[in-house]
């Protein structure tokens, strides 16, 4: 079965998907392959998993090579990796692309003395892909988020500010300003 026998909504919500896996950056071409394939096998479950989902993940990452080609050298996602290592050397413990906040949760309690906890979930990044904004939860030790005017929240605001990562606290999150062009090898 081919992508147009699909149906359009259907083959758009795979491409799409397919697009935000790829771009993510933080997943290999296994594990976008394994959740095309459960995509695929829910939503198109006569489709023929073994054509379909390799064809698109190669248009996904050719569509993303053709936009990688205009980016600058030092893009947003390459700022916030250096923002998160600073923050890991600070002693908090950063999760990227994680699946949910238990799974975080975890890291943190696992962590020898943490200073707090930075994540961001997988969701969070195919948010960042389509509309350029980034949520970060932000945590203390003890799982507590932070609130406005600590200092922990708020050296993290002008770390991310003086990285050129325009970023503010609302509803117990900090939203990050940022293209998402990450560049990737599958």
């Amino acid at each position: 079965m081919t992508e147009q026998a699909l149906g359009e909504r259907t083959a758009r919500e795979l491409r799409g998907l397919a697009r935000v896996l790829v771009r993510s950056g933080y997943a290999d071409r296994a594990g976008v392959t394994a959740a095309l394939t459960e995509a695929v096998r829910e939503d198109a479950p006569s489709a023929e998993v073994a054509t379909l989902v390799p064809d698109l993940i190669d248009q996904a990452l050719a569509d993303l090579a053709e936009d990688a080609a205009t980016w600058p050298v030092v893009t947003g996602p390459d700022r916030l990796d250096s923002v998160l290592a600073e923050l890991e050397s600070l002693g908090l413990v950063v999760v990227r692309y994680t699946s949910d906040h238990h799974a975080a949760r975890a890291v943190l309690e696992a962590a020898a003395e943490p200073k707090g906890l930075v994540f961001f979930t997988d969701t969070d990044v195919w948010h960042a892909v389509d509309f350029g904004m980034l949520e970060l939860k932000v945590w203390h030790p003890d799982t507590a988020n932070v609130a406005p005017g600590e200092p922990l929240l708020e050296d993290i605001l002008t770390l991310l500010r003086e990285r050129d990562l325009p970023a503010v606290f609302d509803e117990g999150r900090i939203e990050v300003t940022v293209d998402w062009q990450r560049r990737v090898t599958l």
